[in-house]
């Protein structure tokens, strides 16, 4: 397996997860993924998309098989330590927002994995937007739309001058 990591935190964290899933593959053998994992991203829509594709094809190394990012679904082959050099097939989908910078949910199925290589995957993505965009943009909030606006005075008749 080829890991083409940047220097820092990214490579210990990508490093110290895969470690982590070879030693619990080692305690728990017959464990393979039953549902998928996913993470809830603060970052809109494309910048979820871009650091995802990037996770797997730069950082990871990984192939990609298919890509549709309108639809939001990019699907690879998924390498680990305990694979080998057998490859299986893995994905990555991003459930748009409301609105194009509401928060996306990310999705990763790794079928024939246990469940720790999705987590990974969903950290190291999370970890990844970190790095590249700073902080998590605060959740804006619109107004409930069954409140009718104050309008430009703020006050009430009642209390008028």
């Amino acid at each position: 397996m080829r890991l083409r990591l940047p220097g820092g935190p990214l490579r210990t964290i990508a490093t110290a997860a895969l470690f982590a899933g070879v030693a619990c593959a080692n305690v728990l053998p017959g464990t393979t993924a039953a549902a998928k994992s996913d993470y809830d991203s603060p970052y809109g829509y494309e910048r979820t998309w871009n650091a995802a594709l990037r996770l797997v094809r730069v950082d990871l190394g990984l192939k990609v098989l298919e890509k549709d990012e309108r639809s939001g679904y990019l699907l690879f082959e998924y390498r680990s330590p305990e694979s080998g050099t057998k490859a299986t097939s893995a994905s990555f989908e991003i459930v748009h927002g409301a609105k194009d910078s509401s928060d996306v949910k990310v999705v990763v199925q790794i079928p024939q994995m246990p469940t720790f290589h999705e987590r990974a995957m969903l950290d190291g993505l999370a970890h990844k937007m970190h790095e590249e965009y700073g902080d998590a943009p605060a959740p804006h909030r619109d107004a409930p739309a069954d409140e009718p606006d104050a309008g430009a005075d703020g006050g009430d008749d009642d209390y008028a001058n």
